[in-house]
């Protein structure tokens, strides 16, 4: 399992309909995630910034990440989401990318 944070920024005034639309995420969206290998995925926001939380489950994140955005209902999907955000350049000016992960804590109990 591969835990991958994800940053976009939000277009200005677009974040109430970027939130409308996803307290309502189509199941065929859903579903399309979870054939990809995308377990879950958590989205924040904070002053216009997004950023996806997603744990990946699959062997080959590129090739599953290339089928998820050629599935129709994704296609779809990103056709209303899309215009609401607007690429933080990452490396090769590569929109939505991946953060370096610098701490994670899990199953950790106190004594």
């Amino acid at each position: 399992m591969q835990r991958i944070g994800r940053v976009m920024r939000v277009v200005p005034g677009r974040f109430e309909e970027y939130r409308r639309l996803h307290q309502a995420v189509w199941p065929e969206v859903l579903e399309a995630l979870g054939r990809a290998g995308i377990r879950n995925y958590t989205i924040y926001h904070w002053q216009g910034l997004i950023f996806a939380s997603m744990e990946y489950v699959g062997d080959d994140f590129a090739a599953d990440r290339a089928a998820l955005l050629a599935d129709p209902s994704m296609q779809r999907w990103n056709a209303i989401t899309g215009p609401c955000l607007e690429p933080v350049d990452g490396p090769d000016g590569q929109p939505w990318p991946v953060m370096e992960e610098v701490f994670h804590l899990e199953g950790r109990r106190e004594k």
